[in-house]
């Protein structure tokens, strides 16, 4: 896992993804931590948009496409499974924190799955939704970098029997541009 974090992080700041990057986009990198020995990064990149703005000047919205990469296991019973997901996410400001702002956020998209067995668990479709529940932490003198927490969970919404659901803890760095 550690070699992934770092080839991950590599690959974060990489020249060639600034092409990718706009004014209003940022990208972050998360470590995941699942029930049992789940682990896993994802990468993301995140558009920001004003759309929100027109109903209330304290809401944001951005979309956030990524990249997960979990990991189950010891090395004689492992298990990896590879997702992209897409979500639109609200954040909202509930305060302040040392003097930086501190947001709620929530979204729900949609996320294929590699695999449906994963983790001991039969999720049953490689298609779930992503549900996520967070706070954030905006840092630096422009609100440029974020710190998060969140609670992920991935579930076909009962569309398909079994449907345990996946649940997971992440910690992120976002860095916007």
């Amino acid at each position: 896992m550690k070699h992934l974090l770092l080839a991950s992080a590599l690959l974060l700041v990489s020249p060639s993804n600034h092409a990718l990057v706009t004014e209003n986009s940022s990208i972050s990198i998360d470590y995941i931590r699942g029930e049992g020995a789940v682990e896993g990064v994802k990468l993301a990149l995140q558009y920001h948009t004003e759309y929100l703005r027109k109903f209330s000047d304290k809401l944001d919205l951005y979309f956030e496409s990524s990249v997960n990469f979990w990991e189950y296991g010891s090395n004689n019973v492992h298990d990896t499974n590879f997702v992209l997901a897409l979500s639109p996410v609200v954040s909202y400001p509930i305060g302040e924190l040392n003097g930086h702002d501190v947001y709620a956020e929530f979204g729900i998209g949609l996320s294929l799955l590699d695999d449906t067995q994963f983790a001991g668990k039969d999720v049953s479709t490689h298609y779930q939704f992503e549900d996520r529940l967070g706070v954030k932490v905006k840092l630096g003198d422009e609100d440029e970098n974020e710190l998060s927490l969140r609670y992920f969970h991935y579930s076909n919404a009962g569309l398909k029997k079994p449907n345990p659901g996946l649940d997971f803890i992440a910690m992120s760095f976002m860095k916007r541009f």
